[in-house]
């Protein structure tokens, strides 16, 4: 009997610690809250040429689209497209006159042009690349021949010259353009994108503290058109605007051509055993080898040599010390004048 009454009193303290009180205790433990998966941060895709942020990685993945624009200055001005080029390459042509070389990569342009006849430097200055695409316009036949058998993807206006438009109010030859989007549909589909051409800081890294203060650069490319270009430190846009023949450079759009960075590499030219209609020999650039580097970025100047063991390699641009410099994210422009053709304009006292 005193056992059943003990078992009976047992049931009824169990029945009544399950049931509980009015305060909402849990017999199970503290209530604990509702459990959030853990979050990571991703890094946005970065554009392989400007180490800038791109919304589409397919654009990271892409190959480099290079145009051949002209540069007369009174009848290929203004340009479409120069402005937001990922890197342009400045190049002296027959008579000091120069052309560009346009890398789209990340970026886009509609219009692009005026687009002009290639030359031997173009296959220099594009065979590191991964076998870009190359839109260009006429050539002398023994360049041109060397252009189908360069490691190119040949999207030029005699291969595709369903995506060319003669632009009514210029005259030819300055007045034939295209657009990125078009000429990228002959992109192959073994097509690759382009190595790395330079090392980048971080956004917020300034220069290092040796690099010269400065307020740009000048260089006058000689030859008959005595053709003068400067590059000026403009604080506001974080840019080096730039100036030619005494004018502001703007693109069509009206931006002001005014990249990141400017490399200015000395490079040797020599005469190929061709000609121009007007007789003047056609120059290429030497850029196998080694000389003189000035690059300019946020607003200082590194003093440096480029270097480049064969075609197929890239451009290595070092300081005195033979270390990599290092440029602000963005677009960069490289002139190839002669050397002792650039002067620097005068020091800043702080140039941030």
């Amino acid at each position: 009997m005193t056992h059943r009454l003990t078992a009976l009193a047992l049931a009824v303290l169990l029945v009544a610690a399950a049931c509980g009180g009015d305060d909402g205790a849990d017999a199970s433990g503290p209530e604990l809250p509702a459990w959030d998966p853990p979050t990571t941060t991703t890094e946005p895709p970065r554009a392989t040429l400007t180490n800038l942020a791109v919304d589409d990685p397919e654009r990271r993945d892409r190959p480099v689209l290079a145009v051949k624009i002209d540069n007369h200055n009174r009848d290929a001005r203004p340009q479409s497209g120069i402005a937001v080029a990922d890197v342009v390459y400045e190049e002296i042509v027959e008579g000091g006159a120069t052309r560009f070389v346009a890398l789209f990569h990340a970026a886009d342009a509609d219009p692009v042009g005026p687009i002009r006849s290639a030359r031997g430097t173009d296959i220099s200055i594009l065979a590191p690349l991964n076998r870009p695409l190359f839109a260009w316009s006429g050539s002398n036949a023994q360049t041109a021949a060397e252009v189908r058998r360069a490691p190119l993807v040949d999207v030029g206006f005699d291969a595709r010259s369903g995506e060319y438009q003669r632009r009514p109010g210029r005259r030819a030859p300055n007045n034939l353009y295209s657009t990125t989007d078009a000429l990228r549909r002959h992109t192959p589909d073994d097509a690759a994108p382009p190595p790395r051409l330079f090392h980048f800081r971080s956004e917020d890294a300034l220069p290092p503290l040796d690099a010269e203060p400065v307020a740009g650069v000048r260089i006058n490319y000689g030859g008959s058109v005595g053709l003068v270009v400067e590059y000026a430190w403009d604080r506001g846009e974080r840019g080096w605007a730039r100036t030619q023949a005494g004018t502001p450079h703007v693109d069509e759009s009206g931006e002001r051509v005014a990249p990141q960075n400017v490399i200015v590499q000395f490079v040797d030219y020599v005469n190929t055993a061709i000609v121009d209609s007007a007789g003047a020999p056609v120059p290429e650039a030497v850029l196998v080898g080694e000389g003189e580097a000035w690059i300019f970025t946020d607003g200082r100047l590194i003093r440096g040599r480029w270097q480049r063991g064969a075609a197929s390699e890239v451009t290595r641009y070092l300081d005195a010390d033979g270390r990599p410099v290092s440029l602000t994210p963005g677009r960069t422009w490289i002139a190839l004048p002669r050397p002792g053709s650039a002067t620097v304009l005068g020091a800043t006292p702080d140039p941030s």
